[in-house]
């Protein structure tokens, strides 16, 4: 039996890498071909774009691994019943369950390597990616107004003009209420440089106005040290969408938003679909498994083939499309970021299980 278990394994990974391996360069093509127009602003070339285009790999493979996992395995099955391996592994005795229980390790493999990636690889990736593309073409990290970026730190609102790929801050505004949100003081410093070792800011030509019962109290700094919770690390997840954030920066960032009464929902879908996405790749081989044609006949092997692949397209694209709608209509963060993993679990065994009855 362990024979059979490696031999299966085997071609089961195979097939699937090689399936990743297709998305992927046709993923990395489209990539190439949407940063086509940076190629020449700045020192953005061809070396650049390519080096972008491959640190995106790691994220596209993150997303795309449930649906490599189901399309690998329909083809190793469909290959293995077009030359009557399947049908005479069945004859010898070996049960439709303990097939499915060497599926379902392929599939906890391919979720544990999913789970790296989307914990560790991609996200790292995606914003060394950001930082290559930000400092080749001189931009600047994505302003969400035109004023720039805002964000609330307890009893100050502040507003970051300018934000560099290392971190560095331009334009700092930062405005200082009281309890009864009365504003007592303002700030404006042309630059802000984090200092690691005092985890504060360096402010650097600042001019500062602070709000007296009776006057307006006005100086000048050439320097003056600030310190906040806003922290780069906390700064840094403007560069990764949510998504490709790993949950650890995911809980902190929430936790953030949390401490000063902001919405979390986009980062709570996000942190549950991070969680929950793993377990997609053990949907996906039960839905390869429910797939699989019994017998070797071409029409069989290429109809069952064709409507499992619109399957996990389907799968692919719902996940997404979910996600938005939660957002949209404010639904539960679990449900929206789970619901689509879980339908297509009880699908997949549903499917299974008529199988095995017949």
């Amino acid at each position: 039996m362990s024979m059979l278990r490696n031999y299966l394994l085997t071609r089961f990974t195979a097939a699937t890498l090689f399936t990743l391996a297709c998305l992927l360069g046709l993923y990395g093509f489209f990539d190439a071909i949407r940063e086509l127009p940076n190629v020449g602003k700045g020192s953005f070339d061809s070396g650049t774009l390519l080096m972008y285009t491959l640190l995106q790999m790691p994220g596209h493979a993150y997303e795309l691994m449930p649906l490599a996992v189901l399309i690998g395995a329909m083809v190793a099955m469909s290959q293995l019943s077009s030359t009557s391996e399947y049908t005479a592994i069945r004859t010898a005795g070996v049960s439709l369950g303990q097939i499915a229980r060497i599926k379902l390790l392929f599939g906890v493999a391919m979720a544990i390597a999913a789970l790296l990636l989307g914990e560790f690889a991609s996200p790292l990736a995606e914003k060394n990616a950001e930082q290559i593309k930000l400092q080749a073409t001189h931009s600047l990290v994505a302003q969400e107004f035109r004023s720039g970026l805002w964000v609330k730190d307890d009893n100050n609102f502040i507003n970051v003009g300018e934000m560099l790929p290392d971190n560095t801050l331009l334009g700092l505004r930062i405005y200082t209420y009281d309890q009864d949100y009365r504003l007592v003081m303002t700030r404006h410093a042309e630059r802000a440089q984090y200092q690691p070792a005092s985890k504060t800011w360096l402010l650097s030509q600042v001019r500062q106005s602070e709000i007296l019962p009776d006057r307006i109290k006005v100086g000048r700094m050439a320097e003056q040290t600030w310190r906040s919770v806003i922290q780069p690390d906390i700064l840094s997840v403007l560069l990764v969408v949510p998504e490709q954030m790993s949950a650890m920066d995911l809980m902190t960032y929430i936790e953030h938003l949390r401490t000063n009464n902001q919405k979390t929902q986009r980062y709570e879908i996000a942190l549950w679909g991070k969680l929950f996405y793993p377990l997609a790749c053990i949907s996906m081989v039960m839905v390869a498994l429910a797939f699989t044609p019994v017998s070797g006949r071409h029409n069989d092997l290429g109809i069952k083939l064709f409507s499992g692949i619109c399957l996990g397209i389907a799968f692919h694209f719902s996940n997404r499309l979910f996600g938005h709608l939660g957002l949209l209509y404010n639904w539960n963060p679990i449900a929206s970021a789970t619901l689509p993993t879980l339908l297509f679990l009880l699908a997949g065994l549903t499917a299974l299980a008529r199988q095995e009855r017949r």
